[in-house]
């Protein structure tokens, strides 16, 4: 059964189900684990034994620990951390076991970091998710952000201006654990009410994550100051040149490839079909990048990306990291 997180609060209210599955975001997973363990010790289920598979890890600490009677003679709470979400094919084949056959008297919380569609098909994850409660804990788009942090402030009854919000947003954006540290910094720091820009200046550290997938979401959704932010995070941080190049001419070939085919009279849905475009949100962000660039736009990109590749090798002259902005402003404007 999938739930949506704005749902645990309710389903919490009841007596637990006997097995939970969390994943996504680190933060927000973090704390609804949190929220389930507390549950659980509010009905009555006192002992917890905690499993973490790493690479010593032997599956059939599982089978004992939900073997082994709880010491108190009541519920027990079986708490299994999987932080490569790679269980293996030994854990694979336990889990579809373990879940077929759920212990009784036992609650069992599985929590797995993000994970990507490969995983959500295999056989061992979709038997934890048929036979508990699942919930996918998403991190808060760029566009989102704001919205987020304001509600959190607002919990702990501070605001701040939109300028300020910004600010915190470019500086906590991919990095959301570090975003709610700084928030709960700021309210350590100062009172409630409102504060100013000046303050949150002041307070807030630069924790921003950049990574490539940030860049060609940005690059795909034509935002070109979020574009040269993540260019110049990724510069500072020692980004390899040839990843970054690789990055922002895979989404310019992909979007020629759909750009021709389209203009061709060939539909879009099939086109995702054949280049094994699947997740509905790149989906979403391919078709807004298509509706601004033509087919010319996008052949003119690719050579200026293969000259920004003769750079890349010392063949030509040329700063890199400008053309590495000239090539994202030339995708990001109609």
């Amino acid at each position: 059964m999938n739930l949506r997180p704005a749902d645990l609060a309710r389903h919490l209210e009841k007596p637990l189900a006997p097995l939970w599955v969390l994943h996504g975001d680190e933060l927000l997973t973090l704390e609804a684990a949190d929220a389930l363990r507390s549950c659980a010790r509010r009905q009555g289920i006192d002992e917890r034994e905690t499993l973490v598979v790493d690479k010593s890890f032997r599956w059939d600490s599982l089978t004992l620990a939900a073997g082994n009677l709880s010491l108190f003679g009541g519920a027990k709470l079986i708490d299994l951390r999987i932080p490569t979400a790679k269980p293996g094919r030994d854990g694979g084949d336990m889990l579809q076991r373990y879940a077929a056959a759920l212990p009784s008297g036992t609650v069992t919380l599985i929590t797995l970091p993000a994970l990507d569609w490969q995983t959500k098909k295999t056989t061992w994850f979709k038997a934890i998710g048929e036979a508990g409660i699942t919930i996918e804990f998403e991190t808060p788009p760029r566009e989102r952000l704001p919205a987020w942090i304001t509600a959190r402030l607002a919990a702990q009854h501070q605001s701040v201006p939109a300028e300020a919000l910004e600010f915190i947003a470019n500086h906590v954006e991919g990095n959301l654990l570090a975003a709610h540290q700084e928030i709960l910094k700021l309210g350590l720091l100062y009172g409630e009410g409102e504060l100013t820009t000046s303050q949150v200046e002041a307070a807030v550290l630069n924790v921003a994550r950049y990574d490539i997938d940030m860049l060609r979401q940005a690059l795909l959704t034509g935002d070109a100051a979020r574009c040269a932010r993540l260019l110049d995070g990724l510069r500072g941080e020692g980004a390899p040149a040839p990843l970054v190049l690789w990055a922002l001419a895979n989404e310019i070939r992909t979007l020629a490839l759909l750009r021709g085919g389209t203009d061709s009279g060939q539909p879009l849905a099939a086109l995702f079909k054949a280049e094994r475009i699947f997740d509905s949100a790149r989906q979403q962000a391919l078709r807004a990048a298509l509706a601004r660039l033509t087919r010319s736009s996008l052949q003119t990109a690719l050579l200026h990306a293969a000259r920004v590749d003769r750079m890349v090798k010392g063949l030509v002259r040329g700063e890199v990291w400008d053309e590495f902005l000239h090539l994202a402003l030339r995708v990001c404007r109609r």
